[in-house]
């Protein structure tokens, strides 16, 4: 059987070359992805005092809709707002290849055009190209445009492009290409209930990327609320030092005081199948003696438990008192929970939401290092 084990961070050489990432498929968590990188390349700079700046740019996404990732990048922007620029470009309604109007074409061209010069500048540390994917596949843009320009990018330039349908030149030029595979969404469950868990697993990248986004997301609801919007992030298999989350949620920590609360265990090792310590279930099981009775409270609206998977995987949890303890948590608390696994767990059952992060392409398969702030 594949062996499953999380590599500790201290142990990754950095990179100094940015890459140029790519996120699509008809599963969820394109978008959130891309704020987690953000989160974590703010982090980053603000413990390493300096100025990891974004850009935002968005497209097909118009003033006059909601959609799910605006709540997180409010967050974002109260928090750091020197760092944070966002473009939104487009009309707010969806529409087919059939219904393309000048004026999609006018905004994709606007859209584009900052791009350009964001790319130009050697301003910005990450940009995030937001649904550029449909805009090429829809043909509001010439590829062969789009893809000259990011293959003469400066060379410490991180760029993230999602949505679905992304073109072949894209993936060609990219030095990443992750697929959200869906296999369970809203629209599909049976009984046409939200149980307000959602899972993030596969080989691929962007599980505990979404769910960083899922988190300022989280942040951001319970800021246009009533501040009260308290999220938990419970990490599995993550012992030691070296994660640039721990980075980002302190800095989350001086905007946003009490809306954030952080635990790790395990050891500072990787995990191998039939390797197990002792101190692998001490740790596993301390973690989720947090995670159970923070479910059980009714205190927290939002729940991440990142790496759970991999820890149930590797046996160093039972699955019956999680599917339990899923079953019986309060209706408005939200549960994301994340990592791979090769035989899927009971409570996967439960989700409303599972997407399959599948990895058709990555940088570190081809000799390149991963980066502080963008792959940890």
């Amino acid at each position: 059987m594949a062996e499953i084990g999380i590599l500790t961070a201290q142990v990754i050489p950095d990179r100094t070359i940015g890459q140029i990432h790519v996120y699509d498929g008809l599963g969820k968590g394109k978008s959130q992805a891309a704020l987690g990188v953000v989160l974590r390349s703010i982090g980053l700079g603000i413990a390493e005092k300096r100025d990891n700046r974004v850009l935002l740019l968005r497209f097909l996404k118009g003033p006059g809709r909601e959609y799910s990732e605006d709540a997180a990048i409010e967050a974002l922007r109260r928090a750091f707002p020197h760092l944070i620029d966002q473009v939104r470009t487009g009309r707010a309604e969806f529409f087919g290849p059939d219904q393309v109007i000048p004026f999609d074409k006018k905004e994709a061209r606007r859209g584009w055009d900052i791009a350009k010069g964001a790319i130009a500048s050697g301003f910005y540390s990450v940009l995030v190209l937001d649904e550029l994917n449909p805009v090429l596949d829809l043909g509001l843009l010439p590829v062969a445009e789009v893809v000259s320009a990011l293959s003469n990018k400066p060379q410490d330039l991180e760029v993230i492009i999602t949505g679905r349908g992304a073109p072949k030149e894209i993936l060609e030029v990219a030095n990443l290409h992750s697929e959200m595979r869906a296999h369970r969404r809203p629209e599909h469950n049976g009984n046409g209930r939200d149980s307000g868990i959602e899972i993030y697993t596969g080989a691929g990248k962007g599980k505990s990327t979404s769910a960083l986004g899922r988190a300022l997301q989280a942040i951001g609801q319970g800021i246009s609320r009533d501040l009260s919007h308290r999220v938990l992030i419970m990490q599995w298999l993550k012992g030691g030092t070296g994660y640039t989350e721990d980075a980002a949620i302190r800095a989350l920590h001086q905007s946003y005081p009490h809306l954030i609360d952080h635990h790790r265990s395990g050891r500072d090792a990787i995990v191998w199948r039939g390797k197990q310590q002792e101190i692998d279930y001490v740790e596993a099981e301390r973690g989720w003696e947090i995670a159970q009775a923070a479910i059980a409270s009714g205190l927290y609206k939002t729940i991440i438990l990142d790496e759970l998977n991999p820890t149930v995987d590797l046996e160093l949890l039972p699955v019956e008192p999680i599917v339990k303890a899923l079953l019986r948590k309060p209706r408005d608390t939200e549960i994301i929970i994340t990592g791979r696994c090769y035989k899927p767990p009971a409570y996967f059952e439960l989700a409303t939401i599972h997407s399959e992060m599948v990895c058709h392409k990555h940088y570190a398969e081809q000799g390149v290092d991963l980066k502080r702030g963008v792959d940890f």
